[in-house]
């Protein structure tokens, strides 16, 4: 294909033409398709790069997990890994093997209820995985249990997170529970958690109560390895606060801290003051928690009777929030 059939019909015309012969010198030159073209595979490349060396990175990290602590200390984790940990242990199939064969379902479940691209993602990053521990050597780096079940959780955990925001996954449970969730009556994460019991039942059952209790503590390093990795230390929080000074609140909102906020008007209801109906506005915020402290305390010096209530926020887009996307 010629790159000129990318540019839309009007820019290829005369008077087109003419206006960019017409531009003064010196001044900014219009946009243009091959422009647009441009600027749009640079961030593709910037993207596609940045993805990459995230999922490298993950790889490695579980690689390290696995092989460095978790494997020479015969200690299992949830979810895939932890079912392919387990059966490496009993029948001793290569671990390898057994990443790729027991994330095959889920990597074509996904395929069909979260598209092509993301399990094109997933399968790259499992046999780069499955790759990795076969040929990349790890010496045991301690002999202490707990050493290796904390340490040996948080580097699989990171290697989950740092993949997941790089697009991919290495374990399918998600995949599973997500598919699941649809079906019953339960959320991801009671999926997930039932699985998990399931899986330190059977390691306490087959190898030792010792072993599925540690493995149980690598298994919580890990998850909160990963929701750091996802999170990190900006979690935000939505914040919102009723009073009658909301003018004030907004502009120390958007001039000192420099947030977006949004004003609701409503009516007060029942509160300290027995039935009210006066009207009052309501400003919402989206903040990081290490800016609470800060938000309530300047609050406070304005109305120090003001309603504040705060909650967790799982994910933002758009708006004056900067958060880092997934993938």
């Amino acid at each position: 294909m010629l790159l000129e059939h990318l540019i839309p019909p009007r820019f290829r015309t005369r008077n087109f033409a003419r206006q960019v012969l017409a531009t003064p010198i010196g001044a900014p030159p219009p946009a243009t398709g091959y422009n647009l073209l441009y600027h749009l595979s640079q961030r593709w490349v910037r993207q596609a790069l940045l993805h990459g060396v995230l999922l490298v990175a993950g790889v490695f990290s579980a690689a390290l997990g696995l092989k460095g602590f978790l494997l020479p200390s015969h200690f299992i984790d949830g979810g895939v890994t932890g079912i392919s940990l387990l059966i490496n242990q009993l029948t001793g199939v290569s671990l390898s093997l057994l990443i790729i064969l027991i994330n095959i379902p889920f990597i074509i479940l996904g395929y069909y209820h979260l598209g092509r691209k993301f399990a094109l993602k997933t399968l790259v990053t499992i046999l780069a995985l499955s790759g990795a521990v076969l040929i990349v050597s790890f010496p045991p780096l301690t002999h202490d249990k707990l050493l290796i079940a904390v340490f040996g959780g948080f580097f699989l955990g990171a290697g989950v997170g740092l993949a997941m925001r790089g697009g991919g996954v290495l374990d399918g449970t998600e995949i599973l529970a997500l598919y699941l969730s649809r079906k019953l009556p339960m959320s991801i994460g009671d999926i997930v958690l039932i699985i998990n019991i399931i899986i330190f039942g059977v390691a306490a059952w087959l190898l030792s109560i010792e072993t599925a209790l540690y493995s149980i503590l690598a298994y919580l390093s890990a998850a909160k390895t990963v929701d750091f990795i996802l999170v990190g230390i900006e979690e935000y929080t939505g914040v919102t606060v009723i009073s009658f000074h909301s003018t004030e609140i907004r502009q120390m909102i958007t001039d000192k801290l420099r947030r977006g906020a949004t004003v609701y008007e409503c009516t007060q209801g029942f509160g300290v003051h027995g039935h009210q109906h006066l009207k009052v506005e309501a400003i919402f915020t989206v903040i990081t928690r290490l800016e609470v402290i800060t938000l309530t305390d300047e609050i406070r010096k304005i109305d120090p009777h003001a309603f504040i209530v705060m909650q967790s926020i799982s994910d933002t887009k758009g708006g004056l929030v900067k958060k880092r996307a997934l993938h």
